[in-house]
């Protein structure tokens, strides 16, 4: 169990339903349900009986509610303790975001942090997962989003979205594809991928790229190095009709009438995003922006 879940469950009993509580954590009614749905499959057992009234708490999950608070209780308790020990923090806090980064994801962690911490200014900079890898070990950068996690003690990360990507197509040949399940990647084979270079995350790219070549696709030739794929780049490639491009739902950019989105069918590619931060940091302003972030993400 994640403290993500447990908080998800805890919101739905307490708020008496789905829709109150969804407001309540800031988050999507149906990721929401998704969340209690997966500690229910965890745990073998059903937690809430949910009908046209709302939401209330089986036996098994008011035996849970208990235990639930106590180790929420004790997880903030914990983090209370230890911003005792932390430096303040203050001036900047320096935070590497990559492109494409879901709207409204940080909104409310950085809220909470401007509340707690009036003195901090938030520096944002747009960089690749390796570029801000670079920088969290020289110190230039305080926390990152990246696409990958990085092994080893020398940093901690915490998961804070899992994407579910589509596919950016010419609008004809996307309404000749899809299906009522979204398009096969198989539908593909033939048509060049607008991809990013492997040197901005290697093991995002190789991971991607192993499934897209298990469905039978050529890639062609990398994208070179250090060419950042912003989104008028995929938009005027894939317009032309003889390639195509991964995107999120509910992607940012506007998209011209000559493309169009749609799911994968089957959901083979989940892009991850990952806040890494140095293990030995001490700044209270960047331990708050954390918890909030713990608190408030959901995947």
């Amino acid at each position: 169990m994640e403290l993500r879940e447990l908080r998800a469950f805890v919101a739905v009993a307490e708020e008496g339903g789905l829709s109150a509580a969804a407001r309540r954590l800031q988050m999507s009614q149906p990721a929401l349900s998704q969340t209690v749905s997966g500690l229910e499959r965890q745990l073998g057992v059903k937690l809430l009986v949910r009908g046209s009234t709302g939401a209330r708490a089986t036996e098994a999950g008011i035996a849970l509610l208990g235990e639930a608070r106590a180790v929420l209780a004790r997880h903030d308790q914990a983090l209370r303790v230890m911003a005792g020990y932390a430096a303040p923090g203050g001036g900047a806090l320096r935070i590497g975001i990559p492109l494409e980064l879901p709207a409204g994801l940080l909104d409310p962690a950085l809220a909470e942090l401007a509340e707690a911490h009036p003195d901090t200014r938030v520096q944002a900079r747009h960089l690749s997962s390796a570029e801000q890898l670079a920088a969290l070990r020289t110190g230039a950068l305080d926390v990152g989003l990246l696409r990958e996690r990085p092994t080893g003690p020398e940093f901690d990360a915490l998961l804070v979205v899992r994407e579910r990507l589509g596919v950016l197509l010419a609008a004809e040949r996307a309404a000749e594809l899809t299906g009522p399940d979204g398009i096969a990647l198989e539908e593909l084979i033939g048509l060049h991928w607008v991809g990013f270079p492997r040197s901005g995350s290697p093991a995002w790219y190789d991971e991607l790229t192993a499934v897209l070549r298990g469905h039978g696709l050529g890639l062609g030739p990398e994208a070179p190095e250090g060419q950042a794929l912003i989104a008028d780049v995929k938009l005027a490639s894939v317009g032309a009709g003889r390639a195509f491009a991964l995107a999120p739902p509910r992607w940012q950019q506007p998209l011209p009438d000559r493309v169009a989105w749609s799911p994968l069918a089957g959901h083979p590619l989940v892009r991850r995003t990952w806040a890494v931060w140095p293990a030995d940091a001490t700044r209270r302003d960047l331990s708050r922006f954390i918890a909030a972030l713990a608190s408030s993400t959901h995947h």
